[in-house]
């Protein structure tokens, strides 16, 4: 069973690789206990994909060539 999550709360902030622009940009809240959103930064009202903190920790690890900490 899926429960929808309510990111009214969230605190979002845009990707550091984003240069200033909004064309290829994504946006991360980091405040939402448990949980990791992310959303497409051309679309703020749009759905948002919600990550597990140990698998969005496992991603990030990945895209920056190391290994996974473990995330809690």
């Amino acid at each position: 069973m899926t429960t929808a999550l309510d990111l009214a709360a969230a605190e979002w902030r845009k990707s550091s690789y984003s240069n200033g622009g909004d064309a290829n940009c994504v946006e991360v809240a980091d405040n939402i206990p448990g949980a990791v959103p992310v959303r497409d930064s051309k679309n703020s009202g749009g759905p948002a994909l919600v990550f597990s903190r140990r698998t969005w920790g496992a991603f990030l690890a990945e895209v920056r060539g190391g290994k996974a900490a473990d995330a809690t």
